[in-house]
């Protein structure tokens, strides 16, 4: 990455985390708490890059080795003092006020999840305190919102789309937008930016006023894919798994545009809850849409789930190719039914208590080179544990390619080697090759891709 300008600069909150005690500053702080404060900085640091073209975590921190963040406490708030800070940031010295907004919302994320740990109120060995855990991070961020009937649309696809796709997605969410719809996507470029600026039009058009521009993330997936300005709620979850609870949980129904690896993780995750037997008669709208260009990767996706997962797993979704207009129709039926079912059974709309989510769904997967070796990819098991096992997979996969810590482990030992029978590592090897060929590893007109996995079958 060339070397861009830097700029020093001192900024307050405003609408999001007033004030710190002396404690959190000093966890924060450099020498109160090295791993509190290289935390902040990497997600305060890709923060500072929003709408930089770079997808790999490494790449940006290197490139701003003499980037710090200290925090001052004074009487009347918190101040932020940033040194060598990307200059893209501000106008006029002036930080602009979306940058401003998320960079206070990853400092109260990350200030409530290291309370709240050391406090051990949570009870993180068990399902329920998990879920407790995701409920009171995203009340803290004020998320929730009791009594707003059900309307986010939560958008997951791939942060490297081709021009068609992307425009198409943006229609998608101007279709969505028209209904009064809100959006919620992992607050990255691509398909997390596309549906909410189409749904910017639309609100405007609808004269709808606090358009709801969710965005959810993690430190490994925030340093490798800066938010877009868009976002205006931004929630940091402390890993890859309480993020993907808190999209099912807060999230009304759900469009999967195309993507590559990360996005195969999020669709493995869903379709797994949803095929866990507690949640078979819960209605969750789900819809798979492109472009008709996108049609032979939306049906390469399907044909992966037949062969895997079985058909069972079809019907938990509806694929519907070239009609933004009908997808947005659909969801906005979808919801009525969420909002029915939710009304019967005295649910609340604001998070969904009444899913079940396995707690194997729940545990953090540490993509080590011995933890993806092991990982047990056999039609013999519950198509939900297949499911959970094969989501670990693209997690890895995705750590690989764009994580900090994944990349400088391939870097030390080689690739990941993925094993399992041949009724699944076929389908596997033959998606993974998919992605490659359309480029949806990296971004298109960069380096040649390199896998970071290796596909193996084992006899049985």
């Amino acid at each position: 990455m060339p070397p861009r300008p830097v700029i020093n600069a001192q900024v307050s909150p405003k609408g999001s985390l007033e004030t710190l005690s002396q404690r959190e500053v000093q966890q924060l702080s450099e020498a109160g708490s090295g791993s509190m404060y290289a935390l902040f900085r990497q997600c305060a640091l890709a923060i500072l890059n929003t709408g930089a073209h770079v997808d790999n975590a490494k790449t940006i921190l290197d490139a701003y080795r003499n980037f710090e963040v200290r925090i001052h406490q004074q009487d009347r708030g918190v101040r932020l003092e940033l040194l060598n800070a990307p200059a893209d940031a501000f106008v006029d010295g002036e930080m602009i006020a979306s940058t401003r907004e998320m960079l206070f919302s990853a400092l109260r994320d990350i200030v409530y999840t290291e309370n709240e740990l050391e406090s051990r109120r949570i009870d993180l060995d068990s399902s329920q305190g998990i879920t407790d855990y995701v409920f009171h991070l995203l009340r803290n961020a004020r998320t929730l919102r009791p009594g707003v009937e059900p309307k986010i649309v939560v958008c997951w696809g791939g942060h490297s789309i081709s021009t068609e796709e992307y425009k198409y997605t943006k229609k998608v969410g101007h279709e969505l937008g028209l209904r009064h719809l809100d959006i919620c996507t992992g607050c990255g470029p691509g398909v997390m930016k596309g549906p909410m600026k189409g749904a910017t039009i639309a609100h405007a058009k609808q004269r709808i006023h606090g358009g709801r521009y969710l965005g959810l993330t993690e430190p490994g997936i925030i340093a490798a894919e800066a938010p877009n300005p868009i976002v205006n709620e931004l929630v940091i979850l402390p890993d890859i798994e309480k993020r993907l609870e808190a999209f099912v949980r807060v999230g009304h129904g759900i469009i999967i545009f195309p993507g590559g690896a990360g996005t195969a993780e999020e669709f493995l995750y869903l379709l797994g809850i949803l095929m866990h037997p507690d949640n078979r008669d819960l209605p969750f709208p789900v819809i798979l849409t492109g472009p008709k260009s996108a049609a032979p990767y939306l049906q390469q996706l399907h044909a992966f789930v037949g062969a895997t997962l079985g058909e069972a797993a079809q019907q938990r979704y509806q694929i519907i190719i070239n009609d933004p207009a009908q997808v947005a129709v659909q969801m906005a039926q979808g919801l009525k039914e969420v909002k029915q079912f939710r009304r019967e059974r005295n649910d609340a709309f604001h998070f969904n208590w009444l899913l079940k989510v396995d707690e194997s769904f729940q545990r953090p997967f540490d993509p080590t080179h011995d933890n993806m070796a092991s990982l047990k990819l056999s039609q013999n098991l519950a198509p939900h544990e297949l499911a959970a096992n094969l989501r670990r997979a693209f997690s890895g996969i995705v750590a690989g390619n764009v994580k900090d810590k994944g990349i400088r482990l391939i870097e030390q030992h080689g690739a990941y080697e993925i094993q399992g029978d041949a009724a699944v590592m076929k389908p596997l090897d033959h998606l993974l090759q998919a992605f490659v060929e359309q480029h949806r590893m990296k971004l298109p007109g960069g380096a040649a891709y390199v896998p970071c996995y290796r596909v193996v079958e084992t006899r049985t």
